[in-house]
């Protein structure tokens, strides 16, 4: 099998160059060419063809998120961009891109070695199996079911990897005030999901944080797990479901990981949940989805023609924990009938 051809565009050549002499390491990746700015890359594309291109938001001559709406109309490709913590990150993931690794602050050339094997090969891999063509149709509106006010002593839970910020995003902004409480897992950098959260409060009908140890789940809220070495889950104190964030090793290779979420939502909810599983690679939160469904949970995932990855929905469905199998315009309308048992 040849090696995925890629493309970084960076306009720091010190780690332009780092990045392209770690990357060839792996017989898996072949760096096919370097651009410094947009046009640089433009003209690179149009030779090499490459399969996934790397994407530093701040360039000079045009900034990469211009760059990327101007570029996936014509040439779409799967884009993974290295940002510094800044929210335009979701600016570009809304304008295309499949995924994003935060830019190191470290100089020491052994952590940089560590940062590229470890986050961004691992991206680039990912990126390069991503239907591209799925992105842009994450924002189709629905109508607004009705919720009654039957479903308010539910718990939903929600967990997406790869593709997921965009994903989420679709299913949360047909959700409204009278939503049974949210918590969510999204596989993401720390310092991004506080900034991915307050992008959803700004832009959805729900209020939205980033979840911290004693925050209550209620109607209308929505919780995010934080970013970092931090696993979020429910738990039930005097009667009134609350989160708890606990650093934690990684489980399935992530924390938080939407497993661990899922399987609390198992035990301290049982069938008054609804658990949903979105894009993602891999298979963090097919096992505890499978919980969530035999405590008496009810379960959606994401189709594979709508999902960027079809990997954790995949995982989930083949495991027999998905009871709804729907597109992602759908989720929340069938969210809404599971809740109100229609």
């Amino acid at each position: 099998m040849r090696p995925i051809r890629v493309l970084i565009v960076e306009d720091s050549m010190v780690f332009s160059e780092l990045l392209s002499r770690s990357l060839n390491k792996d017989p898996a990746i072949e760096v096919v060419a370097t651009a410094r700015d947009p046009f640089e890359a433009r003209d690179a594309i149009l030779e090499h063809r490459p399969d996934v291109m790397t994407l530093d938001v701040e360039l000079p001559k045009m900034n990469g998120i211009d760059f990327l709406r101007k570029l996936m109309p014509q040439y779409p490709m799967p884009v993974v961009v290295i940002s510094s913590l800044s929210d335009k990150v979701f600016d570009a993931l809304t304008a295309g891109a499949v995924d994003f690794v935060a830019k190191p602050t470290i100089t020491g050339r052994a952590q940089l070695e560590e940062f590229i094997q470890n986050e961004l090969l691992v991206k680039i891999k990912i990126a390069s199996t991503a239907k591209i063509s799925k992105i842009k149709q994450m924002t189709v509106q629905q109508e607004q079911p009705v919720l009654s006010a039957k479903g308010s002593d539910m718990i939903v839970a929600i967990g997406a990897s790869t593709g997921g910020t965009e994903a989420i995003f679709s299913v949360v902004k047909d959700f409204g005030p009278d939503i049974p409480g949210v918590v969510i897992t999204q596989h993401m950098p720390p310092g991004f999901t506080s900034m991915y959260a307050k992008r959803l409060d700004d832009q959805c009908r729900v209020t939205v944080k980033e979840a911290q140890t004693g925050d209550r789940v209620l109607p209308g809220h929505v919780l995010v797990a934080p970013g970092g070495d931090r696993h979020m889950q429910l738990v039930k104190v005097n009667g009134v479901y609350q989160v708890e964030c606990k650093q934690g090793p990684k489980v399935n290779g992530h924390c938080p990981s939407v497993d661990v979420l899922f399987d609390s939502v198992a035990k301290v909810a049982g069938p008054k949940a609804l658990g949903i599983i979105l894009t993602g690679m891999g298979g963090d939160g097919a096992k505890g989805l499978l919980a969530m469904r035999k405590a008496g949970a009810r379960t959606i995932g994401q189709d594979e023609s709508t999902c960027v990855v079809y990997g954790m929905p995949k995982v989930a469905y083949e495991l027999g924990a998905v009871e709804y199998q729907e597109k992602l315009q759908d989720i929340a309308k069938r969210t809404y009938r599971l809740l109100n048992k229609v």
